[in-house]
């Protein structure tokens, strides 16, 4: 199985707290989520994240097609990281951790993302024409929205 790896960096001018609120609520996955995904919550208990803690979604990553999800908050440590881990979905492994990291202007957030597709040689094609390119730009657009929502600010 091939694994590849996605890194981001992004400087938020916000103070650590802020970002936390904001990226430990499963609720606003959707705010930075591409709206051509059709991204919806299905169920998740509507507490701040936890380690144990599902949620499960539907979206259509790719042609349109519509995929159910799972995701599990593996490990969470208020103001510093959490780890979500795809329990079903799409990929054979997706494993995406999450960095906080206060700085003199705000926080420093690190994503870094392990994944993995099915299909053995089939799924490296399909990575290689498709999948880097889309989640190439659902960063993107996570990247611009983040922007939008603090970096903007007046």
């Amino acid at each position: 199985m091939k694994v590849y790896k996605i890194e981001a960096t992004q400087y938020i001018n916000a103070p650590i707290e802020e970002c936390w609120d904001f990226f430990s609520s499963p609720k606003n996955l959707q705010t930075i989520t591409l709206d051509n995904m059709s991204f919806e919550i299905q169920d998740f208990d509507g507490k701040r994240m936890y380690p144990g803690q599902v949620i499960t979604y539907t979206l259509k990553p790719l042609l349109g097609i519509k995929i159910n999800w799972m995701t599990i908050i593996a490990v969470s440590r208020e103001n510093e990281y959490f780890v979500d881990e795809q329990r079903f979905g799409p990929y054979a492994l997706w494993h995406h951790k999450h960095f906080f990291e206060a700085t003199e202007t705000g926080t420093k957030m690190t994503d870094i993302v392990h994944y993995a597709l099915p299909f053995g040689f089939l799924g490296i094609i399909a990575n290689y024409f498709m999948v880097k390119n889309k989640l190439k730009a659902i960063f993107d657009y996570r990247r611009n929205k983040i922007e939008e929502l603090f970096n903007l600010k007046v």
